[in-house]
């Protein structure tokens, strides 16, 4: 097998009332793309803040090219060459490409001063080695997803890394930037870096993993050599059981109108958008990262001001809206950025659970807390919501958990619409299933919903109908049965998939 570059022995880890890990072995190869698996609150987080120097082992041993070594801080795991890229990106939005690279740890000249010069050429050279295209005078705010995951694997890289973790990398890019990310991992693996890949997209492990290690509820199941497994054989060791039917079964009913666009525009970012969503029905939105399908539906919701055209809710215009009278009329909006825009991570699940419906539960100035805990407890049981009490704080629920929060808590409202951006991004594949099952009981009881997703698999499965999204216009409408991934990417990047099927296709004569 060779000599491994590091090697976690017995590591165990407690939180109050938890035991997040028991005992769990852990090694990488130099060189090898390591992915590490499991359920939301299986310890794959953990596990690795461990190995990055933020959290301390309650119990067990870390080895480091062979030598035993106890991390006493991030800072001291990045000088021993190992970096994590977390979900959510380490960046500070009004610094340059180059000051985020070098931020902390900038090349100086005569001692004090910045070395602007060496900044940039330094930057520059990272960024060439990873094929960016990026400006590097550009401030990070200016920059889409997938650059801004560029700056931070450059900025693993200026550490002098040899082992980079990554947390859920393909979460935030798809299509073609998930091609240019694993290009850049295969050259890292390819230069004697050590990548472990945090996945819940199964698929990706085949592409890109050497071996999988998989975690259930704070144990080790077991480390395998990828090519010896396959999706079903993976599911089944992360969730206990085998998940056949992914997708709910649809259902066809009566509908009727629940919302209308008319020729809505906004700036250059969405252009003569129409189209109409029914009570009962999951419409899709696919497209690319920036194509316009979030911004349509914050247009929707009344957190942007559109400059033409106009939305209508049961026939009537939605006229000035705000994201407050929006609620009042009942749209509800699950955001793609749960951790920013979906919580409160220091509130508990009460208080979150009943953000949407202050008005009701008040009287007077005061909140009626027999009546809030009677509404929390009954939608933990309803959602089987896994936690230890309403009263525990948001922020350690599993991503799963929190998710169903944020799907309860818009439910309060009994919304006629709601707006599903990402659903299940950073979840895991049990909790998935239980999203999409929640998702077709919503639409059972007459709920119409739009679901934004950049994962094809669940727009075709989870779809009744699919719009794709291409540069702020629709470029196309697709029923379940004539949806595909081919047809999808072909209008997601501009090309009309039934105009080249007539072109190649010539009539008869």
């Amino acid at each position: 097998m060779g000599e491994y570059i590091v090697e976690m022995q017995k590591v165990s880890k407690a939180f109050p009332g938890v035991l997040a890990l028991d005992k769990i072995d852990f090694s990488c190869l130099p060189g090898e793309v390591h992915a590490v698996v499991g359920e939301n609150g299986a310890g794959k987080s953990t596990l690795m803040k461990i190995l990055a120097g933020v959290y301390r082992p309650a119990g067990g041993d870390i080895l480091l090219k062979g030598e035993k070594i106890l991390f006493s801080s991030p800072k001291h795991a990045q000088n021993c060459g190992i970096s994590i890229i977390y979900q959510e990106f380490n960046l500070i939005p009004e610094l340059t490409v180059a000051e985020n690279i070098f931020l902390g740890r900038e090349p100086t000249k005569r001692g004090r001063l910045i070395d602007s010069v060496a900044l940039r050429k330094r930057s520059r050279e990272l960024l060439d080695d990873l094929q960016a295209d990026i400006d590097i005078q550009s401030k990070v705010k200016d920059l889409g997803v997938a650059h801004q995951q560029m700056v931070e694997i450059a900025k693993a890289l200026s550490l002098n890394a040899d082992i980079i973790m990554m947390d859920e990398p393909s979460a935030v890019v798809s299509g073609r930037e998930l091609e240019s990310l694993f290009r850049i991992i295969r050259s890292l693996k390819e230069s004697g870096k050590t990548i472990i890949y945090i996945s819940h997209r199964i698929e990706e492990i085949f592409q890109i993993a050497d071996r999988t290690t998989v975690l259930k509820d704070g144990h080790l199941v077991g480390t395998y050599d990828t090519g010896d497994l396959d999706k079903p054989q993976i599911v089944n060791l992360m969730v206990g059981r085998s998940l056949t039917e992914t997708f709910p079964a649809r259902e066809v009913g009566e509908k009727k109108e629940i919302l209308a666009l008319d020729d809505v525009g906004r700036d250059n970012i969405l252009q003569h958008v129409s189209f109409k969503v029914y009570s009962g029905e999951i419409l899709g939105l696919a497209g690319l990262v920036g194509s316009g399908r979030s911004e349509i539906a914050r247009a929707i919701f009344g957190a942007c001001v559109i400059d033409s055209g106009r939305v209508l809710l049961n026939g009537s215009p939605l006229k000035g809206a705000t994201p407050k009278s929006s609620i009042a009329s009942g749209i509800g909006f699950v955001t793609e950025n749960r951790a920013k825009d979906g919580l409160v991570h220091n509130m508990s699940v009460r208080k979150n659970l009943t953000l949407t419906i202050l008005d009701r539960i008040k009287k007077w100035f005061f909140v009626r807390e027999a009546k809030e805990k009677e509404i929390c407890k009954n939608r933990v049981r309803e959602y089987d919501i896994v936690t230890t009490g309403i009263e525990q704080e948001i922020q350690y629920l599993s991503g799963g958990n929190q998710q169903k929060v944020i799907l309860a808590k818009w439910m309060n409202i009994n919304p006629s619409l709601l707006i599903l951006d990402e659903p299940t991004r950073g979840i895991d594949v049990g909790a998935k299933a239980e999203i999409y099952r929640l998702m077709r009981l919503l639409a059972r009881w007459g709920t119409a919903i739009i679901m934004i997703s950049s994962e094809l698999l669940e727009i075709i499965g989870m779809s009744d109908r699919i719009l794709v999204i291409h540069d702020g216009k629709v470029m196309g409408e697709l029923s379940p049965s004539e949806a595909s991934e081919e047809r999808i990417l072909m209008l997601a990047t501009g090309q009309n998939f039934f105009q080249q099927q007539q072109k190649e296709t010539p009539l008869a004569l």
